[in-house]
C-alpha cells in the first residue's frame, strides 16, 4: 500500500482525521475514541471486547456491542471520502482499520525516531527527530480516561522523552548547545534525578563557557541523589564531571567524546536504554495478557491476602491487603523480597501479573524493571538462578541481544546489576524433588537484599523449607474468596430479568460452609462457574443438586469438565459477518486436540508448550522415517540420473540411514530469533562472501572445473555464505517474544539456510558430474570408487551434519557423504542432465537442512499429527484461538494452559493408546 498523501490519522493530541488538509467530523468524543483505538492498532484486528474495555474501561453500556456496531457504521461513512486507500473492515470478532502506517501519526513518529537513531549523519538525525516531535499536538487520546488510555499515554510519553533526549544528543554534536540550553534547563527541573538530562545540561553549560555553572549543576545532582536515593552519580556522569573539572581541550569540540552517542553510547547509558526498553516491552506484554484474560472486565473476583501463620516466614512485616494493592505493599517492605502462597486456583498467577503491571505503572527513572517468568523450566542443579534469568529474559525479549544498541550481554548485565525485579511464578510447577534446592539457590542469589517475588502452593513451599532454608522474605498467603465477593462476580453484568443465579445465591447464603461454597472459594472456580453458565440457556441451579454433587471435589471436577464445551459452544453469527471468516471448532474436536496437547506436555514433564517441541510428540523411530525418507527419495532419484539403478540404491540407502539416525537421535538447536537487516552490513557481507568465493575456487581447482563454472560457483557460494550476515538480532527490545514472532523469525533463518546450501551444493554437484575434467586433482574419475573424492565429500557432509544435528549428525552424514562422494564422479553426463540432477540434489540437501531446523521440523510434525487426527493442520491458528478464548495463557514464546488444574484434568481424561 502506498503512502496516502491526502489522509492523516492523528492521536498524538485529540483524535483527529484530515483528508486533503480538511478536518473530518468523526463524531462525539466516545466515537472518536473508538476510532482512536483502531488507529493505534492500524492494520491489526481489534476485537469488540477490546474496544469495550479500552473505550469504556469496564463500564460498558448494557448494549455495548450494538453501540460499537453503530459507532463503526458512522465512522465508516465519515471515512468514505478517503477512497479505497482507507478501509474499515469487519473481521471475525472485531474490526480492522486498513491504512498505510505512514498516514498514522503515532506510527510515523516511531518510524522517524528509528530512522533518526540509525542515521550516520548527525544533521540528518536532528532533522528526523524534529520531524517526529512536531507530530505531537498534546496529550495522546485526550478523549479517554480509562486504564488502557492511561497506560498508552505513559508508554508514548516515555517514547517521546527518549526521542527528545536522543535529539538533544545529536544537536549537541552539531554544536547547537547555546540554542538548547534554555529547554535543557527546564527539562532538568522536571527530571531532577535523570543523569542523562543532567549530563546534557553540564555539557551545554561548559560549551557555552560556563564551567563553574556546569560543576555546580553536577554538585546539585550529587546531593539530590544522595539525599533521595542514597546513591552516587553513575560512572558516565562522573567521567564527564572530571573532564569539565580539568577543562579537557577536546570537550569543547562538539564531536569530541560526546556524552551519549547514537553510534557508540557509553555502557551505562546503553544499559539504561535496555532497562527502559525492557520495561516498555513487559508493560505491553502483560497489559495485552490482562486484556485477554479479562482481568479488568469485569473486575476480577476480589481477592485478599495476609501474613501466613505457617512456620515458613523469614520476615513478617507484610500487612493484610487486597490483591490490587500488592505493588504498593511490596514497595513498602523494608527488603523488597516476597513469597506469595496460595492453594491451587487461588489466583497466584493473576496476582503476579497485576503486581508486575502495578510496579510498571509507577516505575520511576532508574527503577528496576519487574520481569514475570515461569519457574517451571529452571533446574537449580544445572543452572544458577542468574544465568537462567538472563537466558530467559533474552529468549522472551530477543532485541536485548542487539549489542550495538544495548551493549554486549545486556541481559546478563541487567540481572547482575540489579536492573530487574524477578517475579517468579510457580515454584511448585518445577520438577518434583528440586523445590528445596531451588529455595536454597534463590536464597543465595538474593543475598544482599536483591528484590524478588516468588509464588508457590502453600503445601509444596512448607514441605520444601522443611528440607532446606527459609527465604529471608515476607511470606503472605492468598485468602479464600469471600462468599459475597464470589456472588458479586457471578452476577455482574447480567441482563435485566435474568434470575438464573438467584437460586444459587440463596443456597450459598444459607449454606456458607457447604460443598458449593467451598468450591467457589478460589478465583479459578468462580471464573469457571461464570464462564460455564454465561449462556442464557444454561441453568446454574444444577450446581445445588445434592444428589449430583455431594462434595467439593465433584463440583470442581464438573466445572473443569464443562469449561471447554462452554467456551467452544457455537453461537449465532453477528450480522454482516461473512461465514468464511468465522473460525469455529466443535467442542469435542477442540477437547480432543487439547487433551493430546496436555498429554504431550506431561510426557515432556513441562507446563510450557513450545511449537518447536512438537516433534517430540512423534516416537523416535517414526520421526527418523518420516523426516529421513523424503530427502532420501530425492537423493535416490539423483543417483538414478547420475549413474543408474545401482547408484540410486546406494544414494537412497546411505542418505536414508544417515537421515534416520540424525532425525531420531540428533540434537537440534533452538529457534533462531533473527530478522533481515541490510543497513550497515556491506563490509561484513563482503568479508563473508570472500570466504565463500575462496571455498568455491578451491573446490573448482580440486575438481578441475573450467573458468565458467568456477565463476558461477563463486557467485553462489559467495551469496550463500554472505547471506547470513543479513540475519541479525532484532533491532528493538521494546516488544516481547511470542509464539508467532518466534515462529516467523525462525522461518526466516530456516529458509535462508536451506536456500544457501541448496543453491551452492546443488550447483557444485551439477558441474562436478557434468563438466569436471576426466583426471582432476583428486584422481581419475573413471574409477568406480575413489577414496580421494570420498574423503572431502565426507568432510563437507560431516560439517553440514554437525551444524544441523551435532555429533550424531556429523557421524551419520559423514558416512553418507563419503559413500556418495566416492561414486558421484564415476563418469560424465550432459550438462542439461547434470543441471537437472544438481537441482534435485540441491532440493534434497535444502530439504534436509530445513528439516534440521525448528521451523522445518514443525511443518512436517504438524502435518503428520494432523493426518493422525491428533492436532489440527493449522495448529498455530487453533492455539491462538484457544488463547483468545481463555483456554491457554501466554508466557513469552510459550503457551500454557490457563491453570495447572485444567492441564491435569485434560491429561487425565485422555484415553491411553495401546
Amino acid at each position: 500500500m502506498g503512502v496516502v498523501m491526502g489522509v492523516r490519522f492523528r492521536i498524538l493530541g485529540g483524535v483527529e482525521v484530515q483528508i486533503d488538509g480538511v478536518v473530518v467530523d468523526v463524531g462525539h468524543p466516545r466515537q472518536r475514541a473508538v476510532l482512536g483505538v483502531m488507529v493505534v492498532e492500524a492494520n491489526h484486528l481489534v476485537t469488540v471486547d477490546q474496544l469495550l474495555d479500552r473505550v469504556w474501561g469496564g463500564q460498558a453500556p448494557a448494549r455495548g456491542r450494538e453501540t460499537v456496531y453503530n459507532y463503526v457504521s458512522r465512522l465508516r461513512a465519515a471515512l468514505r471520502t478517503a477512497g479505497e486507500e482507507v478501509r474499515l473492515h469487519r473481521r471475525s470478532g472485531g474490526y480492522l482499520l486498513a491504512v498505510d502506517d505512514q498516514a498514522v501519526d503515532v506510527h510515523r513518529f516511531s518510524a522517524l525516531v528509528t530512522q533518526g537513531r540509525g542515521a550516520h549523519d548527525d544533521q540528518q538525525a536532528v532533522e528526523l527527530f524534529e520531524q517526529a516531535l512536531r507530530l505531537w499536538r498534546g496529550e495522546p487520546m485526550s478523549e479517554l480516561d480509562t486504564p488502557w488510555a492511561t497506560g498508552l499515554r505513559a508508554a508514548l510519553d516515555g517514547e517521546r522523552l527518549a526521542a527528545e533526549l536522543d535529539h538533544v544528543d545529536a544537536a549537541l554534536r552539531c554544536g547547537r548547545h547555546a540554542e538548547l540550553l534554555p529547554s535543557l534547563s527546564a527539562r532538568a527541573r522536571q527530571h531532577p534525578l535523570d543523569e542523562r538530562v543532567a549530563g546534557q545540561v553540564m555539557l551545554a553549560l561548559y560549551r557555552c563557557g560556563r564551567q563553574a555553572d556546569a560543576l555546580q549543576h553536577y554538585e546539585a545532582l550529587r546531593r539530590r541523589l544522595a539525599d533521595e536515593l542514597g546513591a552516587d552519580p553513575g560512572p558516565d556522569t562522573q567521567y564527564l564531571f572530571k573532564q569539565i573539572l580539568t577543562a579537557e581541550p577536546g570537550l569543547t569540540q562538539p564531536r569530541a567524546r560526546p556524552l551519549v552517542s547514537v553510534e557508540d553510547p557509553a555502557p551505562a547509558v546503553r544499559l539504561d536504554r535496555a532497562t527502559d526498553a525492557l520495561a516498555t516491552a513487559a508493560k505491553q506484554q502483560w497489559t495485552a495478557e490482562a486484556e485477554i484474560r479479562s482481568l479488568h472486565r469485569p473486575a476480577p473476583a476480589r481477592v485478599r491476602w495476609s501474613t501466613t501463620g505457617r512456620p515458613v516466614a523469614g520476615e513478617r512485616e507484610a500487612p493484610r491487603g487486597d490483591i490490587l494493592d500488592m505493588a504498593t505493599t511490596f514497595r513498602g517492605l523494608a527488603t523488597r523480597q516476597m513469597v506469595v502462597l496460595g492453594e491451587p486456583g487461588a489466583g497466584k498467577t493473576v496476582l503476579a501479573i497485576l503486581l508486575t503491571l502495578g510496579l510498571l505503572a509507577d516505575r520511576g527513572p532508574g527503577d528496576p524493571t519487574p520481569v514475570l517468568l515461569s519457574l517451571s523450566s529452571w533446574n537449580p542443579h544445572r543452572e544458577h538462578l542468574h544465568s537462567w534469568l538472563a537466558r530467559r529474559i533474552l529468549e522472551d525479549y530477543p532485541g536485548l541481544g542487539n549489542a550495538k544498541a544495548y551493549g554486549r550481554d545486556a541481559a546478563t548485565r541487567l540481572v547482575g546489576e540489579d536492573r530487574v525485579i524477578p517475579v517468579l511464578d510457580g515454584l511448585d510447577e518445577m520438577t518434583p524433588g528440586v523445590h528445596a534446592a531451588a529455595i536454597d539457590a534463590i536464597d543465595q542469589a538474593i543475598a544482599g537484599g536483591r528484590p524478588l517475588v516468588v509464588t508457590c502452593r502453600a503445601a509444596e513451599y512448607e514441605n520444601a523449607v522443611r528440607h532446606g532454608d527459609i527465604l529471608a522474605a515476607a511470606v503472605v498467603k492468598i485468602e479464600p474468596v469471600e462468599l459475597d465477593d464470589a456472588v458479586t462476580f457471578l452476577t455482574a453484568g447480567r441482563l435485566p430479568g435474568d434470575t438464573r443465579w438467584q437460586p444459587v445465591v440463596e443456597h450459598l447464603r444459607h449454606h456458607r460452609d457447604g460443598p458449593l461454597a467451598q468450591a467457589l472459594s478460589t478465583p479459578l472456580m468462580v471464573d469457571l462457574a461464570r464462564t460455564t453458565y454465561r449462556d442464557v440457556a444454561s441453568d446454574p441451579g444444577a450446581l445445588i443438586d445434592p444428589q449430583r454433587f455431594r462434595d467439593r471435589a465433584a463440583i470442581e471436577d464438573h466445572l473443569l469438565g464443562a469449561f471447554l464445551p462452554a467456551v467452544y459452544a457455537r453461537r449465532p453469527q453477528p450480522p454482516g459477518l461473512p461465514p468464511s471468516t468465522v473460525r469455529s471448532y466443535g467442542p469435542d474436536q477442540a477437547q480432543r486436540w487439547l487433551m493430546f496437547l496436555a498429554c504431550h506436555l506431561r510426557n515432556l514433564r513441562t507446563r510450557d508448550s513450545a511449537w518447536w517441541h512438537l516433534v517430540h510428540a512423534i516416537p523416535r523411530h517414526v520421526r527418523g522415517l518420516v523426516f529421513g525418507l523424503p530427502p532420501a527419495a530425492l537423493f535416490a532419484i539423483v543417483g538414478l540420473l547420475a549413474r543408474g539403478p545401482a547408484a540410486a540404491w546406494v544414494y537412497g540407502l546411505s542418505t536414508a540411514a544417515g537421515g534416520f539416525a540424525a532425525q531420531a537421535w540428533g540434537t537440534r538447536s533452538a529457534p533462531s530469533r533473527v530478522e533481515f537487516r541490510f543497513r550497515g552490513t556491506a563490509v561484513a557481507f563482503l568479508g563473508r562472501a570472500v570466504i565463500g568465493v575462496a571455498i568455491s575456487v578451491v573446490i573448482g581447482l580440486l575438481w578441475s572445473l573450467s573458468i565458467g563454472p568456477v565463476v558461477i560457483l563463486a557467485m553462489a557460494f559467495g551469496l550463500g555464505t554472505g547471506l547470513h550476515v543479513w540475519l541479525k538480532t532484532p533491532t528493538k527490545a521494546d516488544y516481547a517474544s511470542s509464539p508467532a514472532t518466534t515462529y516467523a523469525q525462525d522461518r526466516v533463518a530456516t529458509l535462508a539456510f536451506a536456500l544457501s546450501v541448496a543453491t551452492s551444493i546443488g550447483l557444485f554437484y551439477a558441474f562436478a558430474i557434468s563438466v569436471s575434467q576426466p583426471h582432476s586433482n583428486l584422481g581419475p574419475a573413471a574409477d568406480p570408487f575413489h577414496l580421494n573424492r570420498a574423503l572431502p565429500a565426507g568432510g563437507v557432509s560431516a560439517l553440514f551434519g554437525w551444524l544441523s544435528f551435532r555429533y550424531v549428525g556429523a557421524a551419520s552424514y559423514a558416512l553418507a557423504g563419503f559413500v556418495i562422494g566416492g561414486l558421484a564422479m564415476a563418469h560424465h553426463i550432459s550438462l542439461g542432465l547434470g543441471l537437472a540432477a544438481g537441482a534435485i540434489f540441491g532440493l534434497a540437501v535444502g530439504l534436509t537442512a530445513a528439516l534440521s531446523r525448528c521451523w522445518g521440523t514443525y511443518q512436517l510434525s504438524r502435518a503428520w499429527l494432523a493426518l493422525r487426527g491428533q492436532t489440527p493442520l493449522r495448529l498455530n491458528r487453533f492455539l491462538q484461538d484457544a488463547h483468545r478464548r481463555g483456554v491457554l495463557r501466554l508466557a513469552g514464546a510459550h503457551y500454557q494452559f490457563r491453570h495447572t488444574r485444567l492441564h491435569d484434568h485434560l491429561a487425565d481424561r485422555r484415553p491411553h493408546r495401546r
